[in-house]
């Protein structure tokens, strides 16, 4: 039986790749798909907007740096800030800090996806896609443990195929599906 509004968050983890990964992501989705949506892309900690800029360009959600304290909107997409870790809190609002970089990274797709998963419980869709090390991996076994939905890009699809492929080692995935496809199952999931 179908479960409507079952799902009220998508993370995404991305590394390299991730901007071609997320474009085409976007220009998957149905303009009525309206599930906030919060994303680590790993970036240089000088980057720009350019990536928030690019995703706003496609029009199908409404693209912004997380906020300290924000509280993630319906047709909405966040975007960790460049050198920081973002991180849900029990009230489900964003926490940014700088502490030590988990795999390499700061963002880590890790700490959000662990801390999204104790905020959202059963009710977060959590996805990784194209990058080169593990980052994400432990975070999604964790939505997976919580009762979210898993999903990763398929492996051979993706530009750098590290990240997909730990995912898939560590945790117990639902699906495994090109870009294109988990823009459908997105959209079947959104209201």
């Amino acid at each position: 039986m179908a479960h409507r509004n079952k799902y009220e968050a998508v993370v995404i983890g991305s590394s390299a790749g991730g901007l071609h990964a997320l474009k085409r992501l976007f220009l998957g989705l149905d303009s009525s798909f309206n599930l906030p949506v919060i994303i680590v892309q790993h970036l240089s900690a000088d980057a720009d907007n350019y990536l928030i800029n690019i995703l706003n360009d496609l029009g199908k959600l409404k693209v912004k740096e997380a906020d300290e304290k924000e509280e993630p909107a319906k047709g909405y997409a966040y975007l960790a800030p460049p050198n920081y870790h973002l991180l849900f809190e029990p009230d489900r609002t964003f926490t940014l800090t700088i502490d030590e970089r988990v795999n390499y990274a700061r963002p880590s797709i890790d700490v959000l996806f662990e801390t999204a998963a104790e905020a959202f419980k059963d009710r977060l869709i959590g996805i990784i896609f194209t990058g080169a090390n593990s980052d994400g991996s432990k975070g999604l076994k964790k939505i997976k443990e919580f009762g979210g939905l898993t999903i990763v890009q398929d492996p051979d699809t993706a530009e750098v195929d590290s990240m997909p492929r730990a995912a898939i080692q560590t945790a117990s995935v639902d699906h495994i599906a090109t870009i294109e496809e988990i823009a459908v199952i997105l959209n079947n999931l959104s209201e």
